[in-house]
């Protein structure tokens, strides 16, 4: 046992003892940096209650990463920014840490139309070039074991095999973030992760810690009104749009460079579940976007996606009220219209989950001559990020040997050893420069300077790069004026969603001043938003947080509401088929005949699972009623006899069949035999309750216009 002695001092000792991070409740103010973001300093720097990374040494800005000028690209020797993010990666094993539930499918990328001018991005330098693709959808919030139709953005991931190497377009469904900088994603993900004292709530963006961090990051506001939006609640993944999120570059044979932005135009339109609905689909079937993929594609109904770009050149970026480097601002359609250059197809289910869905490594750092990278903060954060991660998921620096991450194009290079390696390289050139040719060995690969990847060569984009700082853009800093043009864009029913929404999600806020902060917020976007919320609460509107930057009011965009571009045909949608003992079968046939002619699909729904008599034989259902609820449907019918009718309407299931599907606005097609039933669910004769004489003629619309008479909207 050591002799004891005189206690070192105190700032000297190691104090993991005492250690506990999070933990203490210094004096700060709150300032506005450059970039109208919240900087919260310490009053007295003296205390010990400093920021610090890992190693003890203060932090001066945690809102911003290290950049060359202002609207520079990210500097590698940002070690506050890499040891954040590389904690941050590892924190869960092996599950992902975000969008940890996901549903994977295989396909084809054909190129629609050629454009050689803009970029020599192999892909797209013929009509008709094409490549194998694998994609991944996905929640952000949730665990693996989580369900599919919780609010949330939704990943949209895309590796293209194509013969130039990987290319993998990493994006959401939703073409804004909620952050500008990378150095805030750590922090976002942990506020809007179930909380770290209890473990709960899964899935969900309705609790404190998320509102407070979005309450106190006003650049969040524009993806709130996104997240807040049906856009967060899709009906399914083959109706939801796709977007890579940054500006990314093109970059042409002659060396010239403009900008891009990619989106995925579902073939099927964009279609969403109202908020009652989701939940209750969670309820009745958890894996319903994975099992909605699966099948379509089981069945030969292809999902279908074109991709779309918006190219723009530095010139008119430098005009724009916004700054196309801020991944929080998108770029109006009818500015810059969407090109369409392509279709992306999904043909072919996974063999294996785990090996494929599970071990599938999307790197944005993966990209292809022609496609570069710009100095939006956040994407250059996520080029160190999502490599640094696979160490941790993967186990390995190997990953991209797992056949699903491989490239289908010869790959040949230096690298050697490491854990799982699986290839068995030959001879000794493991280096370069070498000579061994010399000697009759093999001397291995060498670089290519004429078709290899080379970066874009300007990095003026309106920056002086000799500046070295952690500071943010003037032109990051307006907050308000998309996400008012994104409110003003929808229509009356859909702002109402949205204000119901934010109601909802800050009624499960238990510290009021995160309510109050959220509302003086809303008040920049937009009043009647404002007290339509406060009115759902029943508190009084606080005074309006002061903008960084002035509001620009900007034109509505029409491209941004769903229901403005609503398809209401039959393909790709399913219609529940009701039955009981004594029905025509015939009528039924003639129903699903139809339905299926026009590019839809049927499920028949009976109280009992297996054959029963009907008028003209025998049917099956293919579900049971009370486990084939109709939020499962896009629209319903029912043919039923009277008698039949009686016996169902004294049973709940079938009664709440009527009453959801009524209530989730879609169309009721029924016999006069389901009178008794329709007028004990409280349903009412309206434009959507029709004969089923008329289902095909009506197709699976919403009647919106029946929302206001069935709940209360805020």
């Amino acid at each position: 046992m050591a002799a004891s002695g005189p206690k070192s001092d105190a700032a000297l000792e190691n104090g993991l003892a005492d250690h506990q991070p999070g933990a203490g409740s210094p004096d700060y103010e709150t300032m506005v940096g450059e970039g109208g973001e919240t900087q919260q300093r310490l009053q007295d720097e003296r205390s010990g209650d400093a920021l610090t990374d890992n190693f003890g040494h203060r932090i001066a800005d945690n809102q911003n990463s290290l950049k060359a000028g202002a609207r520079g690209p990210t500097l590698l020797e940002d070690f506050v920014l890499r040891e954040k993010i590389f904690h941050f990666d590892h924190e869960r094993i092996p599950e992902r840490i975000v969008h940890a539930r996901g549903s994977g499918a295989h396909g084809i990328f054909e190129c629609t139309k050629a454009i050689p001018d803009v970029t020599k991005a192999s892909i797209f330098q013929k009509k008709g070039a094409s490549c194998p693709v694998f994609v991944r959808f996905s929640t952000v919030a949730g665990g693996a074991g989580s369900v599919d139709t919780p609010r949330d953005v939704r990943g949209f991931a895309v590796k293209f095999y194509t013969e130039a190497g990987n290319w993998d377009l990493v994006g959401n469904n939703i073409p804004v973030f909620f952050i500008q900088d990378a150095m805030k994603f750590p922090d976002l993900i942990h506020s809007v992760k179930m909380e770290a004292d209890r473990g709960y709530p899964q899935a969900a963006s309705a609790h404190d810690t998320f509102w407070d961090f979005v309450s106190l990051m006003p650049e969040s506001m524009h993806m709130i009104m996104w997240a807040m939006s049906d856009r967060a609640i899709p009906r399914s993944l083959r109706m939801m749009e796709g977007f890579g999120v940054h500006s990314f570059r093109f970059i042409n044979q002659d060396g010239d460079g403009k900008f891009v932005k990619f989106h995925w135009k579902p073939v099927l339109g964009v279609a969403s579940q109202v908020w009652d609905e989701a939940v209750k689909t969670a309820g009745a079937d958890p894996d319903f976007h994975r099992r909605d993929l699966y099948e379509a594609i089981a069945s030969g109904d292809y999902p279908a996606w074109d991709l779309g770009v918006q190219i723009f050149d530095e010139a008119w970026a430098a005009e724009q009220p916004y700054d196309v480097l801020d991944a929080t601002k998108l770029i109006p359609e009818e500015d810059i219209p969407v090109e369409i250059i392509g279709r992306l197809t999904l043909n072919r289910n996974v063999d294996n989950f785990f090996a494929e869905t599970e071990q599938v490594a999307f790197l944005p750092s993966n990209v292809i001559p022609g496609i570069d990278f710009t100095n939006d903060p956040l994407l250059q954060g996520r080029l160190f990020s999502y490599l640094d991660t696979q160490k941790s998921r993967l186990g390995t620096t190997n990953f991209h040997q797992i056949p699903i991450n491989a490239p289908k194009c010869p790959f040949h290079n230096m690298q050697r050893d490491g854990l799982m390696q699986t290839l068995v390289p030959k001879g000794r050139a493991n280096y370069e420069p070498n000579s061994l040719n010399e000697a009759g060995e093999d001397s291995g690969p060498r670089v290519a300077p004429e078709t290899g990847f080379t970066s874009f060569s300007d990095n003026g984009e309106r920056n002086n790069p000799t500046d070295k700082m952690r500071i943010r853009a003037e032109t990051f800093a307006d907050h308000y004026s998309q996400a008012r043009m994104f409110y003003l864009s929808q229509t009356q029913n859909e702002q109402a969603h949205i204000a119901s929404a934010i109601v909802f999600e800050l009624s499960k806020v238990a510290m009021p001043h995160v309510r109050l902060r959220v509302l003086s917020r809303l008040r920049n976007i937009d009043e009647d938003l404002a007290q339509r919320v406060a009115d759902g609460l029943s508190i009084a509107l606080p005074e309006k947080a002061p903008a960084a930057r002035d509001l620009v009011e900007m034109p509505v965009s029409d491209a941004l509401s769903i229901q403005k571009n609503a398809k209401d045909g039959f393909a790709g949608r399913k219609v529940g088929i009701l039955f009981a003992e004594g029905s025509d079968k015939a009528m039924v046939e003639k129903l699903k005949t139809g339905v299926e002619k026009e590019g839809g699909s049927v499920f028949l729904v009976a109280p009992k699972i297996g054959p029963i008599k009907v008028k003209g034989g025998t049917l099956e259902a293919d579900g049971k009623l009370d486990g084939s609820p109709s939020v499962l449907f896009d629209a319903i019918a029912s043919v039923l006899m009277p008698q039949s009718a009686e016996i169902l309407s004294k049973q709940g299931a079938a009664v709440q069949w009527f009453m959801d599907a009524y209530g989730h606005c879609k169309t009721i097609a029924h016999c006069p035999g389901t009178q008794i039933i329709l007028d004990k669910a409280g349903v009412e004769k309206d434009d959507g309750v029709i004969p089923n004489e008329m289902l095909l003629d009506k197709g699976p619309k919403r009647h919106w216009a029946r929302e206001p008479k069935i709940r209360d909207l805020a």
